[in-house]
């Protein structure tokens, strides 16, 4: 904290320290958070507390896509406008989300819940690869191509790999997001137009 212990109430600074947890909010931040809330009316701050009570409350994942719904099937999932024809394979729902920001993919989506990463103890096993091989072969034909679009980072690079590896005998196009993300980026912090261009200038993997 950057005041002396006790010169806030405990209900005060156990928020602050709440909102601290956050990633990339720090003491200060978490501060104006507390402060500003202080400020707003009681139906504004009962709001915002229901919000968070209610946050997981009727949420669960796809069971096409695995992304966040509220239902079996997220929106994109249930959107028929969206072409059965192509998916695109992200890390997590943070990437989805960078992806349509860029509204250069009209497909559907397939997330992987991470990267494989040997030091951190994650597999091919602890990663969606299996419900991924067997969509595609529950599709009969319909889907024909698959982006790989994990993080320009070596266990980005390395689940790739892989899953070219583990999709090559399903004989669907492999194709693989374009190299106009910075190496070591995560998508999450890439502009929307670089991945527009990303997504339309992908190459066969």
């Amino acid at each position: 904290m950057n005041f002396h212990p006790g010169a806030l109430p405990k209900s005060i600074e156990s928020l602050i320290e709440e909102f601290s947890r956050l990633p990339g909010v720090g003491t200060k931040t978490a501060q104006r958070f507390v402060f500003f809330l202080l400020e707003q009316p009681e139906e504004v701050r009962n709001s915002f507390g229901k919000s968070v009570l209610d946050l997981t409350k009727n949420l669960e994942f796809c069971r096409e896509c695995h992304h966040f719904s509220e239902g079996n099937l997220c929106n994109i999932c249930k959107d028929s406008k969206r072409s059965d024809h192509i998916i695109c394979i992200v890390e997590d729902s943070l990437d989805l989300l960078s992806i349509e920001r860029s509204g250069a993919f009209r497909g559907r989506y397939h997330i992987l819940g991470g990267v494989i990463s040997p030091l951190d103890g994650i597999g091919p096993n602890e990663l969606r690869i299996r419900q991924l091989t067997e969509r595609i072969m529950r599709s009969d034909g319909k889907i024909q191509e698959v982006i790989l679009a994990t993080n320009p980072t070596m266990e980005g690079e390395a689940t790739a790999t892989y899953l070219w590896r583990t999709l090559h005998p399903l004989k669907v196009k492999i194709s693989r997001i374009a190299r106009g993300l910075t190496v070591g980026g995560d998508l999450e912090f890439t502009d929307e137009v670089t991945l527009a261009r990303a997504i339309e200038s992908r190459v066969l993997f």
